[in-house]
């Protein structure tokens, strides 16, 4: 691969060295709040910027997977769910990456097939490639002028020097400390060392690090390659026996019929048996149910993708079969969904448990769906898959969950006057609203004023960097500011 390098492309290195030194800013220098918008401001503009005369693909897609990453980008300046916080870590690089990927990728290369992914590992490849290349053209860039032998003998010299510096700074630290008048000899010469701080050397090291990762990646993405795999991305890799798919789906078939009689019979009629209670039946089935939907959604998949389903009686027979397995997972859903709703009036809402409720609730969108390709077989599972969940996922970070999670606990206490508020206080800023919330209606609940008092003490002493500015936990710090405790 033979490199070269203009004007521009000398300017594209400084500028992803200035995004480089915002990325570090944003991520390194206090916890993530509005700096990730920052950071995305500047990303985009950098590829924008080198792709500004690029003909784009895939844009109504690009568009969409865009929104989203910017909404859950804003997540992190809006509200303050630690759970969200973690996960968007991985997840919006992760969309980033696609995105760029696909919009810059041939028209004929489709993004819902398998292979995209191996595409995108191949771009991934193509960059860290790429910077071995780059050092390899600095090294003949810094040599022109100077002897072959002069500058091998540079080269060796400077190999020593980095080689010796930690051995150096080793020994003299532990002679030093060994011998009083070693070390007044040496003078100052700790202070020199002092000077390299670890903290600065780790940080330029993170800078160059985004430098060269957003340099050898846009350099390598702007190269329209057409990828050997892609083009065979249509080629299945086996088949499932048609047969032995429909044994497997009358015997499953079987078992889930029979489950469902028991749960029309007894826990949809509103009659248990045993000394069970709801909230008990509830907890005792819910994630089995939940897991076994899951299963059965797989195994549709499965068979969707990969049976061999001839035309005729045996074509029509698996579709039936598809059906009453798609039917019994509502079944089975439907349960899971009773049960769950009755364990949270019985012990409150969580983060989870709301969690699982949307999820089911996703999942039933999912099954209507898989009902529809069992029967239009032209249609992709895939394409379908990845714009709901990443929709579903997008919006569980707007609508802010743990809102939901407190107006639900609160009205729960209304109610039964029952509530966790050292779970609230578990929960971010949203959590510290609702004890202030409680606290004006019922002051006199137990430890809530300690709570609420030792949040007014660690608002009152925060001092937020501009990185971890965020909406909802300065709404709160303002709220517990004008809190009068008794």
């Amino acid at each position: 691969m033979e490199l070269k390098f203009g004007k521009t492309d000398w300017f594209f290195l400084v500028m992803c060295m200035v995004v480089g030194i915002i990325a570090e800013e944003s991520f390194f220098r206090a916890e993530i709040g509005i700096s990730y918008l920052v950071f995305l401001t500047a990303f985009y503009a950098l590829f924008f910027y080198r792709f500004r005369r690029f003909s784009y693909s895939h844009q109504r897609f690009g568009y969409l997977v865009l929104i989203c990453i910017w909404l859950l980008a804003g997540g992190y300046f809006i509200n303050d769910n630690i759970y969200f916080y973690a996960l968007n870590i991985l997840v919006i690089p992760g969309l980033v990456l696609f995105h760029l990927v696909v919009i810059t990728s041939q028209k004929s290369i489709y993004w819902n097939k398998p292979a995209f992914i191996t595409y995108i590992f191949s771009k991934l490849t193509a960059a860290l490639k790429y910077n071995f290349f780059f050092a390899s053209f600095i090294g003949r860039f810094l040599k022109q002028g100077i002897e072959e032998s002069k500058f091998q003998v540079w080269k060796k010299v400077g190999i020593g020097i980095l080689i010796s510096v930690p051995v150096l700074f080793v020994v003299l630290m532990l002679l030093m400390s060994a011998d009083t008048q070693f070390e007044r000899m040496m003078g100052d010469i700790p202070q020199w060392f002092e000077v390299l701080d670890g903290e600065i050397i780790g940080r330029i090291f993170v800078v160059l690090f985004f430098t060269f990762a957003f340099f050898s990646f846009l350099q390598t993405l702007i190269q329209k390659q057409i990828n050997a795999v892609i083009q065979n991305a249509d080629k299945q890799w086996f088949k499932l026996d048609a047969i032995m798919t429909s044994t497997f789906l009358v015997l499953i078939n079987a078992v889930y019929v029979l489950f469902t009689v028991v749960q029309f019979k007894y826990f949809f009629s509103g009659t248990l048996l045993g000394d069970f209670t709801y909230a008990e039946y509830a907890r005792k089935g819910f994630f089995e149910l939940l897991f076994v939907t899951l299963i059965n959604l797989t195994i549709t998949i499965l068979v969707l993708t990969f049976a061999d389903r001839s035309a005729g009686f045996i074509k029509r027979f698996m579709q039936v079969m598809l059906t009453t397995l798609v039917f019994a997972s509502a079944v089975l859903l439907s349960s899971a969904f009773l049960r769950l709703g009755m364990y949270e009036e019985a012990y409150g809402f969580t983060f989870i448990r709301v969690m699982a409720h949307s999820f089911m609730i996703f999942l039933a969108v999912i099954f209507m769906y898989t009902f529809i390709k069992i029967w239009i077989e032209k249609l992709s599972l895939f394409h379908f898959y990845f714009i709901s969940g990443l929709l579903y996922y997008t919006l569980m970070n707007v609508i802010n969950v743990e809102q939901i999670i407190v107006t639900k606990n609160i009205e729960r206490y209304e109610q039964s006057g029952k509530i966790d508020i050292h779970y609230l206080n578990s929960l971010s800023s949203t959590g510290i609203l609702g004890l202030i919330q409680l606290y004006e209606k019922n002051p006199q609940l137990p430890d809530l004023g300690n709570i609420l008092f030792d949040r007014k003490n660690e608002a009152n002493l925060n001092n937020i960097p501009w990185q971890s500015y965020n909406l909802k936990s300065m709404q709160a710090n303002e709220e517990l500011k004008k809190l009068h405790l008794e």
